[in-house]
């Protein structure tokens, strides 16, 4: 973006990798690893798994294997993933970010599941929120919105007065279908459409004294 955006909502809505953490170096060390046991191109397969939960993601590159299977590799998947963080580091001005939400309403919501969430957040440094929806706490993985609009239930706030950070296709429109606003975070974003920034060091983040909170984009 060149140019400052305001933007006013009463809660944020944060995915975690990509967003708040880079995990890419994991991520592709696991999903490659898959790839050659499938005999799929890692290059092709590194472009549909970002921001889905991994059963997802199996069900696009494998159409005619039976879920079940997808959900059992996804488990292991998961369990490879969270002992692996070598390389896992925040996205430039997370921590400063999230220390600007404290007694904010915000939530993170992530396509990880607890373990993994937790893993990943802490080998970045990074404080967990308060409110978390991850994989254990819904039934359909981004693009689908239900992550997004259960994470404004529990702040008890309109899924329009939410802005939504994601890096991810799939996140932007699980976004964007919740009719909330989107900011892109990162390169992957910057495909898609949405107000982008680099990363977070290019958000401000200010408290209205109507309750609401205003947000400096770029």
């Amino acid at each position: 973006m060149t140019a400052t955006a305001v933007l006013t909502a009463r809660a944020l809505l944060l995915d975690m990798d990509g967003t708040l953490v880079n995990s890419d170096a994991s991520v592709e060390r696991v999903w490659r690893r898959w790839s050659e046991r499938h005999g799929l191109d890692g290059d092709e397969v590194m472009k549909v798994v970002h921001g889905r939960q991994g059963y997802a993601s199996m069900a696009l590159l494998l159409p005619g294997r039976p879920m079940e299977q997808n959900y059992a590799d996804n488990a292991r998947m998961l369990a490879e993933e969270t002992a692996d963080t070598e390389g896992v580091v925040p996205i430039p001005g997370a921590s400063e970010f999230l220390a600007s939400l404290r007694g904010l309403p915000h939530a993170l919501v992530t396509s990880a599941d607890v373990p993994l969430s937790t893993a990943r957040m802490a080998a970045a440094g990074l404080d967990l929120p308060e409110v978390r929806v991850t994989a254990e706490s819904v039934g359909a993985s981004k693009p689908d919105p239900e992550g997004f609009l259960k994470g404004a239930a529990e702040l008890g706030v309109a899924p329009a007065d939410c802005v939504v950070f994601e890096d991810s296709g799939a996140g932007i429109a699980a976004g964007r279908s919740a009719g909330m606003t989107v900011v892109g975070v990162g390169s992957r974003a910057a495909f898609h459409a949405p107000d982008v920034v680099d990363d977070l060091t290019q958000v401000r983040v200010e408290a209205a004294g109507d309750g609401t909170i205003r947000l400096y984009i770029g």
